[in-house]
């Protein structure tokens, strides 16, 4: 079982094993746009030990999870769920951390560690993604849910290429913000914001994760989470 862990995807992994997302996140691996890389080749190319994920991901044996199983659950309680967990939560979240970001940046701008630059960069996914989640509101979720078909492969891909910009975005975010530590010193709405942008990146991650290995796949018939 462990060397062919070693071999098994991100995504299949996040989505099979309870609690798997967790360690993957403490880890820093990709499972949602990188989703179609085994543990092996992501953790190699991150420098780090793939044992080592490995040994954390079995320890999880047997952990349930609080979350329903969203592999088995119909693909409109899966979109309603994106919808109320994830939209909605972006669009409270990214304004906030604009405004933060910005006061940072008036305040501290010349001090080193200061992360210029990360308002526009948020304020640019802010743009992409709401573009990105009406698209999907208005046209690829009702498509989905009427049944969609072979019509679903062209606006999937669309979506598919966007989530691997905002993967994009949130590398620049973590190159940006030192791995979101603040420093030593930092005021509280430094370390407000870096507290908040971690908790977008990981939701960010999970909506991506839901659609790319779970909701996407069921609609087009492949197999769930790669293999």
């Amino acid at each position: 079982m462990a060397s062919q862990l070693l071999d098994h995807t991100l995504g299949h992994i996040a989505c099979n094993i309870p609690g798997a997302t967790r360690v993957l996140h403490e880890f820093h691996l990709d499972f949602c746009c990188g989703g179609q890389k085994s543990l092996r080749q992501a953790a190699q190319e991150r420098g780090i030990d793939a044992e080592q994920v490995q040994r954390h991901l079995l320890s999880l044996d047997g952990e349930t999870g609080t979350e329903e199983d969203w592999r088995t659950a119909p693909p409109e309680h899966l979109i309603e769920h994106i919808l109320e967990r994830y939209h909605d939560v972006h669009r409270q979240q990214l304004p906030e951390l604009i405004r933060l970001a910005a006061r940072v940046e008036q305040v501290h701008g010349g001090r080193e560690h200061c992360p210029l630059g990360l308002t526009d960069l948020l304020m640019n996914l802010l743009q992409e993604l709401e573009s990105h989640m009406q698209k999907e509101e208005q046209i690829l979720f009702p498509m989905i849910q009427r049944g969609g078909g072979v019509m679903l492969g062209a606006p999937v891909s669309v979506m598919r290429y966007e989530h691997d910009q905002h993967g994009d975005a949130l590398e620049r975010l973590v190159a940006l913000t030192n791995g979101m530590q603040p420093p030593a010193n930092a005021c509280n709405t430094w370390r407000a914001l870096y507290s908040g942008l971690d908790e977008l990146r990981r939701d960010l991650m999970q909506h991506i994760h839901l659609e790319n290995n779970l909701l996407f796949p069921r609609a087009l018939g492949e197999p769930v989470g790669y293999q």
